[in-house]
């Protein structure tokens, strides 16, 4: 164990037993302190810039705003703030969407106590940590070329899916029971991964290249 200052770590995931489980795992460690729970990615942002954690353990499958989401605004804003994705899935859109976003690490939640610990350290040093079935999802992505749109997300689909319908940044809100900010991320995240300069650029888009479920 280190003398110095314990690494904080701020957990975020919409199930409270979870959250639970993970705050104990770290009482078991004198070099790691939790600052923070958040049950959300919008909660988790204001978290991270009121307390300034080291590390962030995220989930990625949240409503209103996925981890990958939540990860790249943290990153944005908080950049010092170091991300580790830990999840119950290893799907290789999910490990690309979350490590493009500014994650450094990505770790399934069947990983031991001692492995999450060296990985929030590692974090914490800049040093990456990837579980196998991530490490090997990236690979056989880079050996097969990405269709576009690809990278995003289902509700980045949902999204554009009502963008195509004509539907305004309020009307979408409303539909999808999220908030307007939430939506104008969502749109821009959309025009980023499609290269799109406007809205109406990224409905022809997702019409020509039947991007549309």
């Amino acid at each position: 164990m280190s003398d110095s200052t314990p690494i904080k770590v701020l957990i975020v995931d919409d199930h409270a037993v979870v959250r639970s489980g993970l705050s104990a795992f770290l009482l078991a460690y004198d070099d790691l302190e939790l600052v923070g729970e958040a049950s959300s990615g919008a909660e988790a942002l204001r978290m991270c810039q009121a307390n300034r954690p080291d590390v962030v353990l995220m989930d990625l499958v949240m409503p209103e705003m996925d981890g990958a989401a939540a990860t790249r605004i943290i990153r944005q804003h908080c950049p010092e703030v170091q991300v580790i994705a830990l999840t119950s899935f290893k799907e290789h859109d999910l490990v690309q969407a979350a490590l493009r976003a500014g994650a450094i690490g990505y770790l399934l939640k069947n990983v031991s106590a001692d492995e999450l610990a060296n990985a929030i350290r590692a974090a914490k040093a800049g040093r990456p940590t990837l579980a196998p079935e991530a490490a090997q999802a990236l690979i056989q992505t880079a050996t097969q070329p990405a269709a576009l749109g690809s990278d995003m997300t289902d509700r980045e689909r949902e999204v554009l899916a009502l963008m195509v319908e004509g539907l305004n940044n309020a009307e979408i809100a409303e539909r999808l029971i999220v908030s307007r900010s939430t939506v104008k991320f969502h749109v821009s995240s959309i025009l980023s991964k499609l290269g799109a300069s406007s809205r109406t650029e990224a409905v022809a888009m997702a019409l020509q290249h039947h991007l549309m479920k």
